[in-house]
């Protein structure tokens, strides 16, 4: 059993791995701004108020955990980025020695190998660059890191979230900095099959700072 916190626990990312994570026996310590939104009935939870950014509440909970996830949007919340924490949290966690996950996004993905990275494909909706772009600096941020902390970010497929309405398939397939796609070229995963990915990478960990990918 690993004792483990979920930044964002009241997100699509955030629910999902929470869930998953209760069901297989941890612990966990599910944290949002807005508790209101985490419906979760469990003996080994436990629901904290709170913020990434919140530097002091970062530091109690990293000192308590083997594996803090961050599955907090990239967009800008606030006035306040994802990418803002990133320092403070890399540093803490080092201190701690408390492993870091992180929701990733898909933009980053090359979509073949010696193709482009999705964000910079021309059908990329506009609408979506601010964040995708935002999850971008995330990583490099993260690759980045001088503090030798155990990190890994996983990024999902191209269609996933609530609004994809991907169903789950009880099953996925890894990758590395390339889009997983389907034998029609698709590329999708659900929330729940997402969540199984990175609750297996914590109980069996194969990726140390580094990023990959998960899809159907």
């Amino acid at each position: 059993m690993a004792k483990i916190a979920v930044f964002g626990a009241s997100g699509f990312a955030g629910g999902h791995i929470t869930e998953e994570a209760l069901r297989r026996g941890h612990r966990v310590t599910a944290v949002a701004r807005d508790v209101s939104r985490i419906v979760v009935d469990h003996e080994a939870a436990d629901v904290r108020p709170g913020s990434i950014h919140d530097a002091e509440l970062v530091n109690d909970v990293a000192a308590d955990v083997d594996l803090m996830v961050v599955a907090v949007p990239a967009r800008e919340i606030d006035g306040r980025k994802l990418l803002d924490s990133v320092p403070g949290v890399t540093a803490v966690a080092a201190h701690h020695r408390t492993r870091l996950a992180f929701v990733g996004g898909a933009a980053s993905l090359k979509v073949s190998d010696d193709g482009p990275r999705l964000l910079d494909t021309p059908d990329f909706p506009e609408e979506f660059k601010p964040e995708a772009t935002n999850h971008v600096a995330v990583l490099e941020r993260l690759q980045e890191d001088k503090s030798g902390v155990d990190w890994f970010y996983l990024s999902p497929a191209a269609q996933f979230g609530a609004a994809a309405g991907v169903e789950p398939a009880g099953s996925y397939r890894l990758g590395a900095d390339v889009l997983v796609t389907d034998e029609n070229g698709g590329s999708k995963i659900s929330g729940q099959d997402y969540a199984r990915a990175l609750v297996d990478e914590i109980e069996s960990p194969a990726h140390s700072r580094t990023r990959f990918t998960a899809a159907h």
